[in-house]
């Protein structure tokens, strides 16, 4: 597919030849020359920004029969975690808002951005440089012989010649903007520093769901530790039981035997669950930016508290989320570098002006006759590079597009993500409805079953295979409670988080207060 650019957007240029009567005056002159430079100056190569379009469609398709929370503001108002009620996590938030190293690697970045912003704005005003120098030089004359008609030396001479040199100057240089490639430049470099900024929102986001999602999990594993070790006392007190029984005759070895096989095989489920523990606690503590060895987290009690989570529009998540904000802004930043490129064709134009004092006497430095000055424009302009600037316009028309593509692509990567979540929760919601009958079923057997082999009714084995039944259906629920809370984080980071696109506008403000101050 051809793409044709329009050669200028903006304020049209005028022709240079456009008015051919002669001036009336000086003053007239200078007054048309000041206005086509204004004139000039508004211009600028490339096309304007037109932000692409994408089909986000008009409605999530797992969001049917959603339960939207009321009101809608619950999540996406700053710290959205404090929707699960638990302070050890807001805690823990805390420190990786101020130690996490790669949210500090990203704010450097940003504010690297930002400098670039800076420097290239500085393009626009005039530079003004100075210097001072005093130097002694010195050059030898050649020798000369004087000699009689005898051929004796009468003479021989010979001189050197020594000079001082002192001066100061100063100089003063302004590049003329006329097509607009300092303009363009500044905004490829702030839709650059906004990305910047839209990433460092993502790395917060990042960093925040990976805490919350390992702590959940450290959470569950905790409760399946307290599980495991109640478990195991039920299990000793039946090993004791089935002893006693066998000392006085009523059940056999093997009884035991299974006991305690079911006795060790539950213990070695809580000690594995104790270095997958380690591993969470250890990821947390990195999150935190703190040395493994220096952080713990004691096992506490866990409320789990799901959230509502309201979920809006496709069309917000342009808005909400900070990497579909980053990839639109380097969009913008492609189609400024097009005018970049553009700029190139034209010649350049630039004002420069310079004065000092020249002189080889201390005493006569600084006075009128050792005073010189220029004052004058120079225009340059490539006359041929073999395709240079031609292959330069068409890298940063085919880099636009890239970015076009990669936007788009970010765009539909948010929305399959947020469907994969919504439909997630829905179905585990209804699994665990199922789940929760199942463990009822479970322990009510188990009540039972206990009851029976207490009476001398059935077997050990028998109650063996309704407890290990039990105990599975009680890990199962814990998991699934685990994985709807990840799936919850995963949903809220997937929609943003408390993050708008809104907040952008405070890099560019904050890029051009800073550069005027300076």
């Amino acid at each position: 597919m051809t793409k044709t650019w329009p050669a200028v957007a903006g304020t049209p240029c005028p022709s240079p030849l456009a008015d051919r009567r002669p001036p009336r005056a000086g003053g007239a002159r200078l007054a048309v020359c000041a206005a086509l430079a204004a004139l000039l100056a508004g211009c600028a190569m490339g096309p304007d920004y037109v932000r692409p379009t994408v089909n986000s469609g008009v409605q999530f398709k797992e969001a049917a029969g959603w339960k939207a929370a009321e009101p809608r503001d619950d999540v996406g108002r700053g710290p959205w975690w404090e929707v699960y009620g638990d302070p050890e996590l807001s805690r823990l938030m805390a420190q990786v808002e101020t130690a996490n190293q790669t949210i500090a690697q990203a704010e450097a970045q940003y504010r690297q951005a930002l400098a670039t912003v800076q420097a290239t704005r500085a393009g626009q005003f005039p530079t003004l440089s100075g210097s001072a120098s005093a130097t002694r030089s010195g050059t030898g004359t050649s020798s000369s012989t004087t000699t009689n008609s005898s051929g004796v030396v009468i003479s021989q001479g010979g001189s050197q010649s020594i000079r001082n040199q002192y001066s100061m100057s100063a100089t003063a240089s302004w590049e003329a903007d006329l097509w607009g490639r300092i303009r363009r430049s500044i905004e490829a470099d702030t839709a650059s520093a906004q990305a910047s900024a839209a990433n460092l929102a993502n790395a917060h986001l990042s960093a925040q769901a990976e805490l919350a999602r390992n702590y959940f999990q450290l959470r569950i594993m905790d409760e399946q530790q307290r599980l495991l070790e109640a478990t195991i006392k039920v299990y000793e007190r039946s090993l004791r039981l089935n002893e006693n029984r066998y000392a006085v005759g009523v059940s056999a070895k093997a009884e035991i035997a299974q006991a305690r096989t079911q006795l060790e095989s539950t213990r070695a489920q809580a000690v594995d669950l104790r270095w997958q523990r380690a591993q969470l606690e250890h990821a947390i503590a990195i999150l935190a930016g703190q040395p493994p060895s220096e952080f713990s987290l004691a096992p506490t009690t866990f409320q789990a508290m799901l959230p509502a989570v309201p979920v809006g529009l496709p069309s917000e998540l342009l808005e909400r989320r900070p990497d579909i904000a980053a990839a639109e802004r380097q969009v913008q930043a492609a189609n400024a570098r097009i005018g970049v490129a553009k700029a190139a064709y034209f010649p350049s134009l630039t004002l420069s002006a310079s004065m000092g004092y020249r002189s080889s006497q201390f005493s006569d430095w600084l006075t009128a006759p050792a005073r010189f000055w220029s004052l004058g424009p120079s225009l340059a302009a490539p006359l041929f590079d073999a395709g240079l600037r031609r292959a330069q316009t068409r890298q940063a028309e085919a880099t636009y597009d890239q970015q076009v593509a990669a936007y788009r692509q970010t765009v539909l990567s948010a929305l399959g993500e947020v469907e994969n979540y919504l439909s997630q929760l829905r179905v585990m919601e209804e699994e665990q409805v199922v789940q929760q009958r199942a463990l009822d079923a479970a322990r009510e057997s188990l009540r039972l079953t206990t009851n029976q082999f207490e009476s001398g009714l059935i077997d050990y084995l028998s109650v063996v295979t309704v407890q290990t039944s039990a105990l599975s259906n009680e890990r199962t629920a814990l998991s699934l409670l685990g994985n709807r809370l990840t799936a919850s984080v995963n949903l809220i980071a997937a929609l943003g988080g408390g993050w708008h696109a809104d907040a952008l506008a405070s890099t560019r403000d904050g890029a051009q207060a800073d550069s005027s101050t300076r």
